[in-house]
This record gives structure tokens, sequence and C-alpha cells, in this order.
């Protein structure tokens, strides 16, 4: 999957829904820049950064002001179900996303999800092989699948391997911070009702993500992916991803990592499954309470599997890690309609929803 080659709302129609379209805008700004996303709080914040892999346009060198596209295209089901597409900009640089609203969400929006695609994948793609759409109805959450464009890598993959995309306030992390920020803003969502999961190289930012901005995703789902700062550039990821000596990350400053699951195939040749262990191991080390470790063993989909469990002494969740034996680069209990799945083994797309959303109180 890894081949590096780096390179709506409607318009007022009255006085009344023009005050309210205003309000709206101004609750998404001002949200914004409570996070650091927004020009004022990203200037006092900005540090000194190694230039990105690529060279972006001129534009792509802070985050400003979001300015969302009204939606190109918008298919409706007869559930009333729909999937919308969209572009979000921003000065960090502009993605192309697709959002999937479940027809379930018009008795209230649980939560909003990012799914990041492999290398070579397509939201279309992504959707189809996590069956995550089928969740989303099931449970009432809005689905956001963000899509690399190939100007900015020609093999569509997220660039978890660019020193310019691994900070808070630049590149990918703050272009998709600010999309998903948006997104649960104008569906109402809190901070703790949004998540992010990716597979391999959007596994990857899906760990940098929750580096970078613990202020804007509770939680992160990790499959077969790396942990954050393998690398800083091509070789150095293809060292990362066999498994090699990992160079000493940077800390982005966030002491308290955010909970996350992770899965991974004990016959991965594409990502050495070490990652898995080392993306739960940060976890670990740098959680600021004392843990406890269980682990349990079972199978599912005809595959055997071991899941170690991380919890606090109060019994919350900071980690699962997943390790499916027999598995290898593909999204476990994945549909056949997409690329990059293995049918057998547990549900990945479903456990990861039942973490999001479960806590000691409370189930989705």
């Amino acid at each position: 999957m890894f081949k590096f080659n780096a390179g709506a709302m409607r318009p007022a129609r009255d006085g009344a829904r023009r005050w309210r379209f205003a309000d709206a805008n101004d609750l998404v700004r001002r949200t914004l820049a409570r996070h650091g996303l927004m020009p004022d709080a990203l200037n006092k914040q900005a540090d000194v950064m190694h230039p990105p892999v690529r060279t972006p346009p001129a534009k792509h060198s802070g985050l400003q002001a979001h300015r969302s596209s009204q939606a190109k295209a918008t298919r409706r089901f007869p559930s009333t179900a729909e999937i919308r597409q969209d572009q979000f900009d921003c000065d960090a640089g502009s993605r192309s996303f697709r959002t999937y609203v479940p027809s379930s969400a018009a008795r209230g929006v649980t939560g909003v999800v990012v799914m990041l695609h492999g290398c070579t994948q397509t939201p279309e793609d992504f959707a189809a092989g996590t069956g995550m759409n089928g969740l989303a109805e099931e449970h009432g959450f809005v689905v956001i699948y963000p899509q690399q464009s190939r100007g900015n890598n020609a093999q569509s993959c997220w660039n978890w391997f660019s020193r310019g995309d691994q900070r808070r306030g630049r590149g990918e992390p703050a272009i998709l911070a600010g999309l998903a920020l948006k997104a649960a803003v104008e569906h109402g969502v809190a901070r703790d009702r949004t998540f992010v999961a990716g597979l391999s190289a959007g596994a990857a930012m899906a760990v940098i993500l929750g580096e970078t901005y613990p202020d804007v995703f509770s939680a992160v789902g990790a499959h077969s992916g790396l942990p954050f700062g393998a690398a800083s550039n091509v070789p150095s990821a293809f060292a990362a991803m066999a498994g090699r000596d990992r160079p000493l990350a940077v800390s982005p400053g966030n002491a308290s990592p955010v909970r996350t699951i992770v899965f991974h195939g004990t016959t991965d040749s594409t990502v050495h499954p070490v990652n898995g262990e080392r993306i739960a191991g940060d976890i670990i080390a740098r959680s600021s309470e004392p843990t406890i470790e269980s682990v349990e063993q079972g199978s599912g989909g005809g595959r055997s599997f071991e899941r170690k469990i991380t919890t606090t002494a109060e019994g919350r969740t900071k980690l699962e890690h997943w390790i499916v034996d027999g598995l290898g680069h593909a999204w476990s209990g994945g549909r056949a309609e997409g690329s990059y799945t293995d049918p057998r083994g547990p549900d990945a797309s479903s456990e990861m929803i039942r973490f999001f959303f479960t806590t000691p109180d409370q189930d989705i």
C-alpha cells in the first residue's frame, strides 16, 4: 500500500435565516479560534519547522479562517441518508471530502468519525471496504472521508513521514483538524464524540492527529499504522515500515495521550507488526496515571486474536491493542467491495466504534 512519490448550508431566504446563518458561521469561526485554528492563535503558537517533503502552493503556509465550498454534489437515498461531496479550504491547504449523513441522524447526531484512507485508496473505496456507513446508520453518527490529492502525494498517501505534516498548526494535521472541528460544530457534536481512524498511511496520520489535536479528537483508531514521529523523510519511512530502529520522536507537548485502539496483523509484510506495539507502547509510557493491563485470547471471523486492554485504576480504558493472527496488510473483517480488506478476523470497524463510544457509564 505504501508507494512513496511525494509530490452546506443552504442560502438564507429571509432576514431571520440570514441572521441564523451568520450566527452559525460565527460559532464555527470562534470555535476554530479557541483550538488554535485561526490566524491570531496560530501566529502565537507557530514554531520553526522543517519544510515538508513536497512543495505546496504559496498559500499553504499556515491556517487561517476556513472557507468551505458549498456542496458540489449531494446524493440522496430513499432512506433520506445523504452522501455529500465538499471541499475544505484554509491557509494550510485544501482537501476535498465526502460526508455520510445517515437517515438516523434525523433523531440527533451522536458523533463524528473521520476516516483516513490508505495509499492508492479513495474515500468511496475505503467506505465500501470498512462498512462504516452501515454502522453510522445503525448508531446515528456522521462519517467524514477526507481525500488526499495526487497533487500532494502521487500515490494518495497522507504525508505522515514529512516533518511539515507532524506538527500542530501546519500542513495536513491543521487541514484535517480544521475540517473535523467544523463538521463537529455544524452537527452539534462535542469533542468527546469526535474521533479519527485510518488504515496504513491513514492510521499513521490518525496517530499524528491524536498527538497534535487532543482538543479536537477524543479517541484514535489505528489499523496497520505507525507511531508518532516514526519517520522524517521517505528513506526513514521505509525503515520504519520494515520495523527497523525507530528515531527519537519529538513530543508535541501532549502529556496525556488520547484513548487509542490499535489493530495489526501478525503477517503484515508492508508495515511490520512492531509498529502496532510501538503505538501502544507510546500510550502506556506517557499515561499520567497508573494503569492496569489485562490480556484476552479469542477468535472472530475465523481468525484468532489477542487483545491487550489498558485501563486506569478507576476503570477507564486508555488503550486496546488487537493482534490478529494471520492477518496481512488489510482491514480486519472488511468487505470485499473495497481494497486492502480481509473478510476474516474480528470486525475492526465494529470494535472501533464500540471503543470510541463506550465509557464506563454509557454504551452506544
